[in-house]
């Protein structure tokens, strides 16, 4: 809101409530009777109610009035939607919207916006949207939709708004109903001039979301024509910007087709069918000889406005040698020629050249060897016959040939030479990494430290082991008086992650404390150690032990008369039957043990086409382009193998075109494609660091096998402002099965290997665990040429999945709502059959009921019929696309600001001491609420146990001459019997039931707790 200038008195607040979508039922027969009431300033207004409408359309317009508009940006404005309940007079809370006054603008640049209706409370049932329009206007236009809470339009009066009786809201209510009429006057002259108009209901704009959701803004959807009918009214929360959209490419050289495939297919679409084909003019530079230049001598190869230069080679022998690969887009060429020229390398005139006519140059096709190259005689300047000859080769073909991941792309030609590198495409392997157990299990003779004193004191003796950078230490060793202080024990596993191949030494030091203090500060002491090398261990596949050893300590003395040495007894062992998990455990794409002789058959073959992306977000700002620019790669990961596309320079809409392949061991996996901004091109940013872009999981079970799948997946990325849509990806995946016997065994097995369930880690160890191979993998990938920097490596696998968010943890309710809310929607329809509002439908359930009574062993015959139906039936609605992420799912719409500042601060907290203060006393509000219900279950549970520990002897003799009238009354009466007989007394009408409780239901809540135990 832009800032105004001071108030006269006449500023009106004009609230236009448009719609709500999606409304929750809360009328008890699956609709709602809605009505929207706002706040403003001790102002409450209603609207009209719309009777049994889940999506109601008001179009009215609410009036306040401002006393100050320089004080309305530090106000709020309170838009609460509400359920009228005819029959008693009341209402049921259907959502709330707090709107602060700082956005509200000027009449005339205020657009429509649609919000997420919030709830009330933590265990509130709210969901929908609401369209609302606010500004601030001198003249109150159209209010003839104006409607008050105590006026003639509301059903009844609240108490609240009958007690506001002061002098200001009479007078607000006088002056509203006074532009209420003199709107309806003027809108009456205008009609009889026959300049009134209908109003007609507001179309929302498509591409308007709701706060802190950050996309690219569509233009407004046209609304209809003069003397048109409007259609129906369709709201947009802005998840379609989010949502899968599948594609039609022309993948494998094909023309039609679903997915872009058919029958028809050339060489190329053997291997490369999940792609697009682009191509290529490669030109191949070897040597040179017989040259008349000195110096440094480069080639440069030129095809229209593409230009590309070879290294510099000193001329040695005349023979300067090159052996480099050009590739320049077919699609971009604009010549009928290439030219090579041969020049010194300080110079800018060449010595000779080369030209080729491209109409006469041939068409390689794999798996077709590679074209030989010739020599050709080189040309001087004036045309004539130059000195030397340069060997070359010229072909078209396309982004499978062999020297395509090899070959400079003229769309590099801005990059500079030393990061030419960085842009290649390559495939990377994770290292092979183990599981390293070291148990500690004593020491003997160790030399105590003293401390100069003559007293005697107990030593505190640790073992402190460092493998690389990963250092872990036991607790002290506790007194035995059967053991003495310088023998101590400890007994405790310690794992490590360790990386072949293996280059690191296993170092065991044993420490004394000897001044007190903190484990490991500068008070520990050194009082032997001993380093093992780590491929000296002996390597295991099972959870069989194996043997331990004794290792002597060094202490430091180089007295070799001494008789007796310290050493330490340790058991080393290289665990090979455990998954060294990388990824998070939802997310991982590699379950096999690290020893190879355990791997199971590979079940089938998973295939990726990465053809492009579109609408990316510019990261970066390049000098000649103001709107700034992306040099964007994709990075996929499965199992161990790594790939990396080559980086598109300067382009939003990449074409990769390019496809990979994986084995797959196991259909329950997940692959995971990354979109990267590289930021090592310009050479001099070794230590810059991709931006991540976005990112895409798919599982591979829920893909058909032998189906390609083309779609454009969203790329979605969360930020501290909020939920963001960068671009979208255009993948191409196919899932091939070699034996569906094989893969459909394997759901039948555990997930994990068989040593994580007979010797498990803890959660905090396997956190501890995944960090370390998280650091293992990425100083490996670092190494490589070009490196995959360690940020590409945390992002794709989830580093930070585990840190405390309130928006994953609402996200993580809701769904477990959603998991039970099958067993709630069983309860509510007994409890429907109970009411007998529907007389025959409660009498066939009566009659089904007594039916299972008397044959008992149809009950699950039915109920597994029944799953199978359900499945039949659905099956017709089965899921067409793959998952991908759903920004609605996780909460990231309607997330609030302070939440998202919350996820995203470091750990520990960097924010201020109020806004920590904030934090801390809402986690305590929360995990009060939690605190209470989790004491009521305990109270239940203990009053069930008091029934048998004459806490309450009364209540336990009750309860047993009960058990013992029971158990002579079912021993009489037969089971079905009493079943029907009980279940006919639940279901009865509610004309012969009391409202009061059951006794047995009083009988247990009297029941004493150990609630009154707690302070």
């Amino acid at each position: 809101m832009t800032d105004a200038k001071a108030g006269s008195g006449n500023e009106k607040l004009v609230v236009e409530i448009v719609g709500a979508h999606n409304l929750m039922p809360k009328d008890g027969e699956g609709s709602s009777s809605p009505f929207v009431e706002v706040e403003f300033e001790n102002q409450r207004l209603r609207t009209q109610v719309k009777t049994k409408d889940l999506n109601p359309i008001w179009n009215e317009k609410l009036v306040f009035h401002v006393i100050d508009v320089n004080d309305l940006r530090y106000k709020n404005l309170e838009i609460s939607v509400f359920n009228e309940k005819r029959s008693s007079n009341s209402r049921n809370f259907l959502g709330k919207v707090r709107v602060p006054g700082s956005s509200v603008g000027r009449e005339g640049e205020s657009v429509v916006q649609l919000y997420t209706l919030e709830k009330r409370s933590l265990f509130s049932h709210v969901r929908g949207e609401i369209s609302v329009k606010h500004y601030v206007t001198t003249t109150a236009d159209n209010a003839e939709n104006l409607r008050r809470v105590n006026g003639s339009g509301g059903p009844k009066k609240s108490k609240k708004v009958q007690n506001l009786s002061t002098s200001m809201s009479i007078q607000q209510q006088q002056q509203q109903i006074s532009l209420h009429d003199n709107n309806r006057g003027s809108q009456q002259q205008n009609q009889q001039n026959g300049l009134g108009q209908r109003m007609l209901p507001f179309y929302p704009n498509l591409g308007e979301i709701k706060p802190l959701v950050i996309t690219a803004l569509p233009g407004p959807m046209p609304g209809p024509g003069p003397g048109l009918r409007p259609g129906p009214l369709a709201y947009s929360n802005g998840s379609s910007e989010f949502s899968l959209k599948e594609t039609k490419p022309c993948l494998g050289g094909s023309s039609s087709g679903v997915g872009g495939l058919t029958n028809h297919r050339d060489k190329t679409s053997s291997t490369y069918d999940l792609v697009e084909q682009m191509q290529y003019l490669y030109v191949r530079i070897v040597k040179a000889k017989d040259l008349s230049v000195s110096g440094d001598v480069v080639s440069e190869v030129k095809v229209g406005n593409y230009r590309g230069v070879t290294k510099k080679v000193s001329l040695n022998s005349n023979n300067p040698e090159w052996n480099q690969v050009f590739a320049f887009s077919k699609d971009t060429i604009q010549s009928s020629v290439a030219e090579i020229f041969v020049k010194e390398g300080n110079k800018d005139e060449y010595s000779g050249r080369v030209w080729f006519d491209l109409s006469e140059i041939p068409t390689r096709v794999p798996p077709d060897s590679q074209l030989a190259p010739q020599w050709y005689k080189i040309e001087s300047r004036n045309g004539g016959r130059g000195s030397g000859e340069l060997m070359a080769s010229l072909w078209f073909g396309t982004q499978a040939d062999e020297a395509f991941a090899e070959a400079w792309h003229s769309k590099a030609g801005n990059v500079h030479i030393e990061g030419l590198s960085s842009i290649k495409s390559k495939v990377y392997l994770s290292p092979k990494l183990w599981y390293l157990r070291v148990s500690v299990i004593e020491a003997q003779d160790v030399s105590v430290m003293d401390k100069g004193s003559g007293l005697m004191r107990f030593p505190e003796l640790t073992a402190k082991l460092q493998v690389g950078n990963q250092i872990l230490r036991t607790a002290i060793s506790p007194a035995s008086p059967t053991r003495s202080f310088s023998n101590p024990y400890w007994n405790e596993d310690l794992m490590f992650v360790v990386a072949e191949p293996f280059e690191d030494y296993i170092t065991a030091i044993v420490e004394d404390r000897v001044c007190g203090g903190a484990m490991g500060g500068q008070n520990d002491v050194g009082v032997g150690r001993v380093q093992i090398p780590v491929a000296a261990v002996e390597r295991r596949t099972g959870d069989k032990p194996v043997g331990s050893r004794w290792f002597s300590l060094d202490n430091g003395n180089n007295n070799s008369n001494s008789r007796f040495g310290s050493r330490i007894h340790l058991r080393l062992s290289l665990d090979g039957g455990y998954h060294v998990l990388d990824e998070a455990t939802m997310y991982c794409s590699d379950v096999r043990p690290t020893a190879k002789e355990l791997w199971k058959p590979q079940v089938g073959l998973l295939e990726i086409g990465i053809l492009g992306a579109t609408g990316l977000m510019p990261m970066k700002v390049r000098a000649g382009n103001c709107g700034g620019t992306t040099d964007s790669y994709c990075v996929a990961k499965y199992g161990p193998k790594w790939i990396r596309t080559r980086t598109v320079v300067d382009s939003l809409c990449p074409k990769w075109n390019e496809q990979y392949t994986w084995e797959v061991n196991d259909p329950c996996t997940v692959v995971t494609v990354g979109v990267f901004d590289n930021a090592r091109i310009d050479g001099n940013n070794n230590n810059s660091r991709d931006a991540r872009i976005g990112k895409v999981r798919i599982r591979l079970s829920t893909l058909e096998t032998e189906r390609v799948y083309t779609h454009s997946y969203p790329l979605i990325v969360l930020h501290a402002t909020g939920v963001k849509k960068t671009g979208e990806l255009h993948l191409a995946v196919r899932l091939s099965c070699g034996n569906a016997v094989n893969m459909l065994q394997m759901y039948s097995l555990p997930l994990l290997p068989k040593m994580h369930y007979t010797q498990p880690f803890g959660v905090h160890m396997l956190e501890r665990l995944r960090y370390q191979t998280l650091n293992a993998v990425a100083a490996r990938l670092s190494r490589a040429e070009p490196p995959l920097g360690r940020e590409v490596v945390e992002y794709m696998l989830d580093h930070d999945f585990h840190v405390w968010s309130m928006r994953r943890s609402k996200a993580n309710f809701f769904r477990l709502v959603n998991v039970i809310s099958g067993l709630v929607a069983v309860a509510k329809l007994v409890e429907v059959m109970r009411s007998w509002t529907k007389p025959i439908c409660s009498t066939v359930f009566v009659v089904v009921f007594l039916f299972m009574v008397l044959f008992p062993e149809l009950i699950l015959s039915c109920l597994f019929l029944y799953a199978a139906a359900v499945g039949v039936w659905r099956f017709r609605r089965r899921p067409r696309h793959p998952p991908h992420m759903d920004a609605r799912l996780s909460h990231a719409e309607t997330v609030f600001p302070d939440e998202l500042d919350e996820e995203f601060d470091t750990f520990p907290t960097s924010r201020g001491f109020e806004v920590v203060r904030m934090r801390y006393d809402r986690v305590r509000s929360i995990a009060g609420r939690i605190q209470t219900v989790v004491g009521d279950m305990a109270s239940q549970g203990e009053r069930a146990q008091a029934l048998l520990s004459w806490r309450d002897p009364r209540a336990t003799f009750l309860f047993l001459v009960f058990c013992l009238l029971a158990a002579v009354g079912f021993y009489v009466v037969p089971v079905k019997l009493t079943v029907a007989v009980s279940g006919l007394y639940y279901l009865r009408p509610p004309r012969f039931r009391r409202k009061l409780p059951s006794r047995g239901l009083s009988f247990f809540r009297r029941l004493p707790s150990r609630a009154d135990s707690l302070l």
